[in-house]
């Protein structure tokens, strides 16, 4: 692990704080009038969610830690836990379902998932931004419908439900963006 000093925070930067490792969600450079200069950091914990505002000044030193991302495929889920191939050595790993939050339902079988690791703990687990699905059930098209920018309800094959253009039928496939859970395009 490297220190850096407290106005190298940028966004994205992981740090070893109070015992915890955390993620610089928003930071502020702030240089009053009166005082030194100093940097504003939101921070959200890697290991339990929490956040915390803490204020560093241009003199101190911190930790700045470095993830190691792995890319992973993804073999099945067994009791809420997923299990993941490292595909160069071939070893298994388990993960815990909660590291992929709202997302999990996009994960499926034979996927390549990055998974950031500290030393020898997953901290985090990352899918791709856009994932093919089929739309499982949908409404039918009204007349005239297509010709405004409307969007009509859809439950895809994972059970998610999303908003779909009217264009787009039951059992046809699409690709949905898994950042926003939302209609990308036709698959």
């Amino acid at each position: 692990m490297a220190k850096i000093n407290g106005n190298e925070i940028k966004p994205g930067y992981v740090l070893e704080h109070d015992g915890g490792l955390w993620a610089a969600v928003k930071v502020n450079h702030v240089k009053p009038g009166k005082g030194g200069a100093f940097a504003q950091v939101e921070m959200k914990n890697l290991r339990d969610g929490r956040k915390l505002n803490e204020r560093f000044r241009s003199e101190d030193k911190v930790e700045y830690v470095r993830l190691d991302n792995k890319d992973q495929q993804f073999l099945y889920e067994s009791e809420g836990r997923l299990v993941f191939m490292d595909s160069e050595t071939f070893e298994q790993i388990e993960l815990d379902a909660d590291l992929l939050g709202d997302r999990r339902p996009f994960l499926q079988d034979g996927m390549t998932a990055t998974i950031e690791y500290y030393g020898d703990e997953a901290l985090s687990v990352r899918i791709p931004q856009k994932v093919v699905c089929r739309v499982a059930e949908t409404e039918p098209v009204l007349n005239g419908q297509t010709a405004s920018k409307s969007f009509k309800p859809a439950i895809l094959d994972n059970g998610l439900r999303i908003m779909i253009p009217p264009f787009v039928g039951a059992e046809e496939a699409i690709v949905v963006n898994t950042e926003l859970f939302e209609y990308s395009e036709r698959a």
